[in-house]
């Protein structure tokens, strides 16, 4: 694994080489541009690109996945045409391996489990549905957690997902009464104070989509006295 560098604009880079580049993203950052006009993480790591490698015109990056605004974690962009339908291809079909950290308010009632909910997208208030059978418009949705940690207030959970349905995670683990910590939209009591709330997309592996190597990307937490408290 490349030595993790950090850069103006809080930029930590992960990974890079000629065809993808990995970014550990902060709680905030959109990874595309939406309707809110803020400064995208995909124009961040352009000029990144730009600057550290003297590229004139428009650089190529290709955003091949997304987290939401308040999630921190692994982000992968393709930085080549040749990149980025593999890494589609790839994550279409699963075979890239993701591990969340979650800090939630309670015990789950077990210390390891599959969860199967049908999960619904209200697109007015932008918030997922948990039901546990199938109601029209639902959509299937699978995780693992394990309990990794009793924290002095909270719970360390870490969750591989099976599917990957808009806020599965927030929607699933608030079903079972285990909110994420600072996530009022699921159910949380109070925000954090950067907004945040704590979710962290920690490890992804996969193979390299050019070189068919195999890549084992781990991001660090973020600085806060409660994820400091998991490690």
């Amino acid at each position: 694994m490349s030595k993790i560098i950090s850069t103006k604009n809080n930029l930590q880079v992960l990974y890079e080489d000629n065809h993808i580049i990995i970014v550990n993203k902060r709680a905030g950052d959109i990874v595309q541009g939406d309707k809110t006009g803020d400064k995208p993480l995909s124009d961040v790591v352009k000029e990144y690109i730009a600057e550290k490698y003297n590229k004139p015109g428009n650089v190529f990056l290709g955003v091949v996945h997304r987290l939401d605004r308040p999630t921190t974690g692994i982000i992968v962009f393709a930085r080549t045409s040749k990149a980025l339908p593999r890494l589609n291809k790839l994550f279409a079909e699963k075979k890239a391996k993701k591990t969340y950290w979650a800090i939630v308010n309670n015990m789950p009632p077990k210390q390891q489990d599959t969860l199967i909910h049908w999960l619904r997208k209200n697109p007015k208030n932008n918030k997922s549905t948990a039901f546990n059978k199938e109601i029209p418009g639902s959509k299937k949705a699978i995780l693992d957690y394990t309990v990794q940690k009793k924290l002095d207030r909270y719970v360390l959970l870490e969750i591989a997902l099976h599917t990957g349905r808009h806020h599965q995670i927030r929607t699933q683990l608030s079903a079972i009464g285990c909110k994420i910590k600072g996530d009022l939209k699921y159910g949380f009591d109070r925000s954090n104070k950067d907004a945040s709330i704590h979710l962290h997309a920690r490890k992804l592996v996969f193979t390299h989509p050019v070189k068919k190597e195999l890549l084992e990307i781990i991001a660090p937490l973020p600085n806060d006295p409660v994820w400091n408290a998991c490690l």
